[in-house]
């Protein structure tokens, strides 16, 4: 069930208010079982035999978060975080390794793909951001119900944002719309979720026709004109970010239309001045999970320059794997590692640059790294480099006009969480948004829908 869908827009979104509402009203006791079981209903959607998985997933953590303040033997902390990564890796990365091995001489092992359960990432990190603190005494137990709905809200479950149980659990015991400011979060909420489809529809997926032939025709060994690897680069580079922040918008505007303030998770990254700042502003929750369960763990800057750079390295490298199980994604996240430790390393030199050079060197190095990201293989990104450095031929053709009005968009304007909270309410706004809405719906029903890039990982 797509959030661009009209199975979500028009059935399962309106009939999940109508019976939130009517709970707030009548049961309020009933509200937080029933989107527990709205979130089961919308993950079933997608493939109902992966719902067990989730079900087992969240049971079995609970009973350990429930076991982990009165173990005394230390054991049952470290054997919980092997069986969530276990899980993981077994559904994400078995295939993966078995490919690795059979590098080795001598080593021929089938390879076994098994079908990946959406959002099984995501809701591994939030088992494992939750565990951790329990275990460190700065998170409180709570009941299976709240716990669950924490790991399967339906707005976040499958591609984040990843959120501290600090950030949302207190406000499960909310009356949503008994605040006084209930109607304003709703009209918020709305506005939010039209900007995030928009996104989605008139930028992300008309990208897509720009990238996805280009990466297909290096996939097969074409060769790759310059005007092509342009085209799909710069595409790519605004198409994933339109598509991902625009799901981050509607996951905010979703949870906040059922009462719920969920963490931004993008801030104009493409304005960013060094690489430091770009993953500030880039899946900011993300990069603060890494930063705080990953970094922080293996020293962070607090045991030398040496170990801050290698840290940095093995964090990013880590972070590049959990994107994909490919060793493209790994080294996309390996080139991260060696940028950021170049960053402090100049920084501890006393460099500085002016924020414009910053500004350049930055964007380019992002683009020229999303090529890895992008890529199906390591000669793919190659035939796209040739291309991008005039290596092949020059060719004719480069379509600019949505990577234009993309870039603009990306560069100038504000987040959708800003414009839509400084908009003052009333009837024209609303009146201006509610069209909009009609326009997605027009294009959602005149083209295909694409699912959303992140929810592959």
């Amino acid at each position: 069930m797509l959030f661009n869908s009209f199975v979500f827009l028009l059935a399962f979104l309106p009939a999940a208010l109508l019976l939130h509402a009517a709970a707030e009203r009548y049961r309020p006791q009933a509200r937080l079982p029933l989107l527990v079981g709205l979130s089961f209903v919308f993950y079933a959607w997608w493939d109902w035999r992966f719902l067990p998985l989730l079900l087992a997933s969240i049971g079995v953590n609970w009973l350990v978060a429930r076991a982990l303040p009165r173990d005394r033997t230390g054991w049952l902390f470290p054997v919980a975080l092997a069986g969530n990564l276990a899980v993981l890796g077994a559904f994400k990365y078995l295939g993966f390794l078995t490919d690795l091995a059979d590098m080795i001489p001598g080593i021929d092992l089938p390879r076994i793909d098994l079908a990946l359960p959406l959002g099984i990432s995501f809701f591994t990190f939030h088992h494992i951001m939750y565990l951790t603190d329990l275990r460190a005494g700065r998170a409180p137990g709570f009941g299976l119900t709240r716990y669950a709905l924490y790991i399967a809200f339906f707005p976040q479950v499958l591609a984040g944002p990843l959120v501290r149980w600090s950030e949302i659990m207190h406000q499960f015991e909310e009356r949503p719309y008994a605040r006084p400011d209930a109607a304003e979060r709703i009209g918020r909420g709305l506005m939010l979720l039209t900007v995030g489809l928009a996104k989605k529809v008139f930028l992300g997926d008309p990208l897509s026709v720009y990238v996805n032939p280009v990466f297909q025709a290096a996939a097969a060994g074409k060769a790759v004109t310059m005007a092509e690897a342009w085209q799909a680069t710069l595409g790519f580079t605004f198409q994933i970010y339109f598509d991902f922040s625009g799901y981050t918008d509607m996951a905010l505007g979703l949870a906040l239309l059922f009462g719920i303030v969920l963490p931004q998770n993008f801030d104009v990254p493409y304005r960013a001045t060094s690489l430091r700042d770009f993953w500030r502003r880039w899946h900011m929750t993300l990069s603060r999970f890494l930063r705080d369960y990953l970094y922080i763990a293996m020293g962070g800057n607090r045991r030398g320059l040496a170990i801050q750079v290698g840290a940095l390295f093995a964090t990013m490298t880590l972070g590049g794997l959990w994107h994909g199980a490919g060793l493209t994604f790994v080294a996309w996240g390996a080139a991260h590692g060696v940028g950021l430790g170049a960053g402090v390393l100049w920084r501890r030199a006393g460099g500085r640059l002016p924020h414009l050079l910053g500004w350049a060197l930055t964007a380019g190095f992002v683009i020229l790294t999303w090529v890895l990201f992008r890529a199906s293989s390591f000669e793919a990104a190659l035939a796209i480099y040739k291309g991008l450095l005039g290596l092949a031929p020059t060719g004719a053709g480069f379509k600019w006009r949505t990577i234009a009005i993309a870039a603009a968009v990306a560069m100038i304007g504000p987040t959708a969480w800003a414009a839509v909270h400084r908009l003052p309410p009333n009837r024209w706004l609303a009146a201006a948004f509610a069209l909009l809405f009609v326009v997605v719906l027009l294009k959602i029903g005149d083209d295909a829908n694409y699912e959303f890039i992140y929810f592959q990982f």
